[in-house]
């Protein structure tokens, strides 16, 4: 019976590609949160520009062009994030192909199999650390101004 082992070879394979599956389904959230994050700081943004045109100076109008320039920082760093996790996502289905390539076709290019996905680890490593300094930017706009609170 010649299908047993191409059978056992492809059950093995899905064994092993497991990791990369669930390391995608993973990034497929991440880059849901991430898209939120970026269409609500684009909306954000637009009605900023919006009131800015109706305000001649002051105070207000200096808070505006504040926040207008953190969002702009926080758009670049998110567009910078998804770039990473698609990246990463990217990487994570050539191991997969790759991983069934290589069992089938019985190449040993076993190291470089790690390597690609030790390269979606770290692109998604890269991802989570931009994730976490748009975040802590953001927490600087949502402070009560202090000229309100006295």
């Amino acid at each position: 019976m010649p299908i047993l082992p191409a059978v056992a070879t492809i059950a093995q394979t899905i064994q092993l590609s497991l990791a990369p599956v669930f390391l995608l389904a993973a990034i497929g959230q991440l880059l849901n949160v991430l898209a939120g994050r970026l269409a609500r700081v684009i909306d954000r943004a637009r009605g900023l520009e919006m009131m800015i045109h109706k305000i001649d100076d002051g105070p207000d109008l200096l808070r505006h062009k504040w926040e207008l320039r953190l969002l702009d920082r926080r758009m670049s760093i998110i567009n910078a994030a998804l770039f990473l996790a698609v990246s990463s996502a990217v990487m994570a289905c050539i191991v997969i192909a790759v991983l069934f390539i290589a069992n089938i076709g019985k190449f040993a290019i076993g190291t470089w199999i790690a390597l690609a996905f030790i390269l979606s680890v770290s692109l998604l490593t890269l991802c989570l650390i931009a994730f976490m300094v748009e975040v802590r930017i953001s927490l600087r706009a949502i402070h009560v101004r202090k000229e309100i609170l006295d």
